[in-house]
């Protein structure tokens, strides 16, 4: 047998201490904790029986790692990512994969023409709700789409939260707010189920519940190729909060709330009763099913023992990298829409948006 992967955690955080101590305590598969780095040198003590740094060059130049899981705020991600890349390591990095796309691309750039393996932390794909629907989509089973619409309202957060680090909720240290933070597990999943759309216009409120200076409430309407329209509203200031997605196609329409997945199903698609029918106000009929499934309890590190797996074996990655930019374009794409107040097609330049933000950081106030 081949000696576990020697992996270390980069950030040591909420999350970076999660992905260490299942590491440390032997919940991955062939992996094992093998340095810890965090900038700061109190979160390191609590792993003193590994080797711990301070930077990315450090952990690098002692050959402390074969792979690493980056958890460190947003801007960082990219610097570490490239080191990493670039120094023949694996990388897992966690979402956002960066806070604007141009530095995104930069990521897939330095791991373009390397070995390593590069993945990002989308652990909700492996929720079997949302396998679910996109088990359902990629056979059809809902026809020609017509309209998405996700309401995710239930992300409520105190002033108490957005005080807690001093780079939180700013554009120089977060790089936005609920786009950023909360809803890039969603506005992957939903780019994964049924495509990047092709056009949006959003309305994002900045600092509308919350003394911050970035988005806490969206708005945004979506159009997809091939005439399917979205709308995708998220919120941290809303309680009691939903979290409602509905897919419509003109065969059957999909609705997830909470832990209850249903399926409507015309008996004739709508488009061909529309068209045939010699009645004018009769509408198909339709038949019900019901899918009881349980989000699973141990997603992130699911995530992980793939991201072993695909270092190990070649095995098909969860997320790649790559998915990362989608979901982040999405994110940047109703930024820019709302602070331009105008509709942007898709794909985005990453020179415009990336000089939106600098004009948005020359005016943090942190």
């Amino acid at each position: 047998m081949s000696a576990p992967l020697r992996v270390g955690v980069v950030g040591l955080g909420s999350m970076g201490s999660k992905y260490a101590a299942l590491l440390r305590d032997g919940k991955i598969a062939g992996a094992t904790l093998s340095a810890v780095c965090n900038r700061s040198p109190a979160p390191r003590a609590a792993y003193a029986d590994v080797p711990g740094f301070a930077d990315i060059q450090s952990l690098l130049k002692a050959h402390a790692a074969e792979a690493i899981i980056i958890a460190t705020p947003h801007y960082a991600h990219t610097a570490i990512a490239i080191a990493a890349l670039r120094g023949g390591l694996h990388v897992l990095v966690d979402k956002p994969i960066a806070v604007h796309k141009a530095d995104a691309e930069k990521m897939l750039a330095a791991h373009a023409g390397t070995q390593g393996v590069f993945a990002i932390m989308f652990q909700m794909r492996t929720d079997p709700r949302y396998r679910k629907i996109k088990d359902l989509l990629t056979r059809g089973a809902l026809g020609r789409l017509q309209r998405v619409q996700w309401t995710l309202t239930d992300w409520f957060r105190t002033a108490t939260y957005y005080r807690a680090g001093q780079w939180r909720a700013t554009w120089r240290g977060e790089g936005g707010g609920i786009l950023l933070n909360q809803a890039p597990h969603q506005l992957d999943l939903l780019q994964w189920l049924v495509g990047q759309p092709e056009r949006v216009r959003a309305w994002c409120h900045l600092g509308k519940y919350h003394e911050i200076e970035v988005e806490d409430e969206v708005t945004a309407y979506l159009e997809f190729p091939g005439g399917a329209t979205g709308v995708f509203i998220a919120s941290t200031g809303e309680a009691p909060g939903t979290n409602r997605l509905e897919i419509a196609g003109d065969r059957a329409r999909i609705v997830l709330e909470g832990d209850r997945l249903t399926l409507d199903t015309n008996q004739v698609p709508a488009a061909k009763l529309c068209a045939r029918s010699k009645e004018m106000f009769v509408v198909p009929k339709s038949t019900r099913q019901e899918f009881l499934l349980e989000p699973p309890a141990e997603a992130h590190r699911t995530v992980m023992q793939n991201f072993v797996k695909a270092i190990r074996t070649g095995a098909p990655l969860i997320a790649p990298a790559e998915e990362g930019l989608r979901s982040l374009e999405l994110a940047n794409a109703m930024i820019l829409s709302a602070v331009t107040d105008a509709a942007v097609t898709l794909p985005i330049s990453a020179r415009r948006y990336a000089t939106a933000l600098k004009k948005l950081i020359a005016a943090s106030a942190k």
